[in-house]
């Protein structure tokens, strides 16, 4: 049985490594200023960024249910079987929407949409945990069941360089990103399954790269009973400035030197314009067994 998986771009997997890699990653769409954007497609990383430092209207959205049926279709020309694995279902409604689509009486046995509440690098982790199992001889049951049961085996930890952004998207109070603005306050904020939820509150950036780490490793040890991450994958993403992610990289391999792996990325766009360029983002992932 030939099994195809599929993602969306809030993986971070670009539209090369998704050649690379042999699975299948479906663009997410933006509205810059009234027109319609696709992330990777005809929208880059760099021009996405000098949008949002100009100040355009930016909103994000889901593909279409005709964008995602396509998809489907022509890959079921070649393969039995889909596994689609879209962004979580708590921070967009693609997963709804793919779901509702897959109860179709075509889709039957043939397409299983994944609502394993992972983003970003740990959606990416997914995609490849998905391509292992089907390259094992799994299918597309078995490996939806496996992904949704080990679904929480994850955290996410993200610092932000400026309140602006999280008050334009309504996430704080004008008041609140006022008053951290002038304290010069770095909230760290997590994703724990569905959404994007305060954390903590660092005054520096050292100070908060510090308490990523911290909480990672409090989440190695009591969630994953895996406290130096022999068997737990490693991640970090970023929005717009490589070098501090690099830096920050360095730091995470000196603090975790028995690591199964460790992998960095630039965060995905739908979640880069909700908080802004120079954020840096710290994550984890059980491996599967």
């Amino acid at each position: 049985m030939k099994i195809a998986i599929v993602t969306d771009s809030n993986s971070g997997v670009t539209q090369a490594q998704a050649k690379e890699l042999g699975i299948t990653v479906i663009p997410m769409p933006f509205m810059i200023n009234g027109e319609t954007y696709e992330e990777d497609i005809n929208l880059t990383q760099e021009q996405f960024y000098t949008h949002l430092t100009d100040g355009a209207e930016i909103s994000t959205s889901q593909p279409s249910p005709q964008t995602v049926m396509n998809q489907w279709n022509e890959l079921l020309k070649e393969y039995d079987q889909i596994v689609h694995i879209p962004m979580s279902s708590g921070l967009s409604g693609s997963c709804q929407t793919a779901m509702m689509l897959a109860d179709e009486d075509e889709y039957e046995g043939k397409v299983f949409v994944v609502n394993n509440q992972r983003i970003s690098v740990t959606q990416r982790q997914s995609a490849l945990d998905a391509k292992a199992m089907a390259e094992k001889g799994m299918d597309g049951a078995e490996i939806k069941r496996v992904l949704e049961e080990t679904k929480l085996e994850s955290s996410i930890y993200i610092t932000v360089d400026t309140l602006k952004y999280l008050k334009k998207g309504g996430r704080i109070t004008p008041a609140a990103a006022a008053l951290g603005t002038l304290l010069r306050i770095k909230p760290v904020l997590q994703i724990q399954g569905e959404k994007l939820d305060s954390f903590s509150k660092a005054r520096t950036i050292k100070q908060a790269k510090s308490t990523m780490i911290t909480a990672i490793e409090h989440d190695l040890e009591n969630r994953f009973h895996d406290p130096e991450a022999e068997h737990t994958w490693l991640q970090l993403a970023y929005t717009r400035d490589r070098e501090v992610a690099e830096e920050f990289l360095e730091e995470v391999k000196a603090h975790f030197p028995k690591s199964a792996g460790i992998h960095m990325d630039p965060l995905s766009l739908s979640v880069a314009c909700h908080i802004g360029p120079g954020a840096i983002a710290l994550a984890c992932t059980k491996k599967l067994d």
